[in-house]
């Protein structure tokens, strides 16, 4: 289930020309189930008219201070009180200093000094108002009393400048929201994730890999992070995007994977393995290009090293997860992998299930663990699968229920 869903959210609109951009915000806020309310300065209604996020939000837009329209309630402190959530986008030089200050002039200023919800700014402006020192200081301010301040993104501004100062992409702010809303049970846990396949080169064109997408990897990553963890995600030549805010370190070779994970495994408490790396290699890679001829060239292989097991035999306090693809026998494979690699948990699908494993946004596993259970769960979307098997990870660190 998404985080939104059914959570109650405050859009806050300022006067700048990345208006236009909080209007996407609110349709993807929406569709991912939130419950949205939108506040806007009398500047933002100069560059997006209130009747759009009234539409988009099928609610009516909060302006005026001293309006009237529900005589029994004070607007501002109803809304406040109300939110579960706010997002400020775009933030202008005006607001992040009017609540730097705690200046209340306007609905909007009046409203976010009653707010108790967590807060997400998304400043916006030009490169040289941003990087002015009344601004850092204001944002340092908010940072400092817990308000999450989103860094801009650099390039082309509207000014005709470039540098910092842009305001960040609909689906990079409604992701910091979702982040806003989920626990923070993995605060400043150092996770590492694998995910993806790996390449193993046969000469400098062909390659060996498998069908592994990266998405469950990439989900685990998001949630990891989300809650608040210090996450590095280590992946092979994967389809999923990598996910927005989490350290992402490109590798091609299982090798090569090896090598990025324990050059970091020292500061990791928490080792997720979902990558699908090739247990075999091309034993010689060949340069160039191998020639087609009347006969197939042969194709000798050497074993990849396995990377979960080499960390396993020296794990310390480490929680270990590895993940099992098995065609036969899940279970009893899963429990032998869980026990030779001394792991934590093992968390195992059975290939060729409709809507599991491979290439598909969806999963059905079993999460096995060291005293012998077994918890099966049924097919639900990798999303949901990451945040079960962090629920599991928060118990063992001790930071959930047990």
């Amino acid at each position: 289930m998404s985080v939104l869903q059914d959570k109650s959210v405050v859009l806050v609109v300022t006067g700048g020309i990345a208006a236009y951009k909080a209007a996407e915000l609110a349709r993807l806020l929406v569709k991912d189930g939130a419950r949205v309310k939108v506040a806007m300065t009398g500047s933002a209604t100069r560059f997006v008219t209130p009747l759009t996020f009234q539409t988009l939000t099928r609610n009516p837009v909060a302006l005026d201070l001293w309006a009237m329209d529900r005589p029994y309630e004070v607007d501002h402190i109803s809304l406040a009180d109300w939110a579960e959530a706010v997002v400020i986008a775009p933030a202008t030089a005006d607001i992040l200093a009017k609540m730097a200050m705690g200046l209340a002039d306007d609905f909007v200023s009046t409203f976010l000094l009653a707010v108790r919800a967590p807060i997400v700014v998304c400043p916006s402006m030009n490169v040289h108002m941003y990087e002015h020192p009344a601004v850092q200081e204001n944002m340092a301010r908010l940072r400092a009393r817990g308000v999450e301040v989103v860094d801009p993104a650099a390039g082309y501004l509207a000014c005709g400048y470039e540098g910092k100062g842009r305001l960040p992409e609909p689906g990079d702010m409604a992701e910091e929201v979702r982040r806003a809303l989920s626990p923070k049970d993995l605060a400043g846990v150092r996770t590492l994730v694998t995910s993806g396949p790996t390449r193993e080169a046969w000469d400098d064109i062909r390659f060996m890999t498998n069908r592994s997408s990266g998405r469950m990897g990439v989900a685990l990553a998001r949630s990891a992070w989300r809650r608040g963890a210090d996450v590095t995600l280590i992946s092979g030549p994967a389809s999923a995007a990598p996910p927005y805010g989490v350290e992402t370190v490109s590798v091609e070779s299982t090798l090569d994977m090896r090598t990025a994970v324990l050059d970091r495994l020292d500061r990791a408490r928490v080792l997720v393995k979902a990558a699908a790396p090739g247990d075999f290699r091309p034993a010689e890679r060949v340069k160039g290009k191998v020639k087609k001829g009347a006969e197939p060239p042969p194709i000798h292989l050497a074993r990849n090293p396995d990377i979960l097991a080499e960390v396993g035999r020296t794990k310390g306090d480490r929680i270990l997860v590895g993940f099992a693809a098995e065609a036969e026998n899940l279970i009893e494979n899963a429990r032998g992998k869980l026990e030779a690699k001394n792991l934590d948990l093992i968390v195992a699908n059975q290939i060729g299930a409709p809507g599991v494993a491979f290439d598909v946004p969806t999963n059905q596993v079993s999460i096995l663990d060291r005293q012998g259970g077994v918890e099966t769960l049924p097919l639900m979307s990798k999303e949901d699968v990451a945040d079960r098997i962090w629920d599991r990870i928060a118990v063992l660190l001790g930071r959930g229920p047990a």
